[in-house]
C-alpha cells in the first residue's frame, strides 16, 4: 500500500478541515453545470474511440473545440484564470 501524500495525512489530523473540503467537493462535483460538463467530455471521447482506455485527454481550446493531447500536457499547462492557453 502506497504511502499517504502530505494532503491526505493533513486531512486526516484535521477533522474539521476535511469535514469543510468534503462540503465542498460534494456541492460543486455534484452540480449540474459539472454533471453536463463530464457528461459532453465522454460523449466526446466515445465519438472518437478513445473513451475507457486510458489514452490521451481531450483539451479545450481557446475557440472551444476539443482536441486530443496527452494528459500531462494538458493538465499541466494552468492557463490565465483556468482558461485554455492553446490555439
Amino acid at each position: 500500500m502506497a504511502a499517504n501524500s502530505r494532503t491526505a495525512k493533513y486531512y486526516a489530523s484535521n477533522p474539521k478541515a476535511r469535514a469543510k473540503k468534503k462540503k465542498y467537493d460534494t456541492k460543486y462535483h455534484s452540480s449540474t453545470e459539472r454533471k453536463k460538463y463530464r457528461s459532453e467530455l465522454n460523449a466526446a471521447r466515445r465519438k472518437r474511440g478513445i473513451a475507457g482506455k486510458g489514452g490521451g485527454d481531450l483539451s479545450h481550446t481557446k475557440r472551444g473545440t476539443l482536441v486530443r493531447e496527452s494528459a500531462s500536457k494538458n493538465r499541466a499547462r494552468n492557463g490565465a484564470n483556468g482558461r485554455s492557453t492553446k490555439k
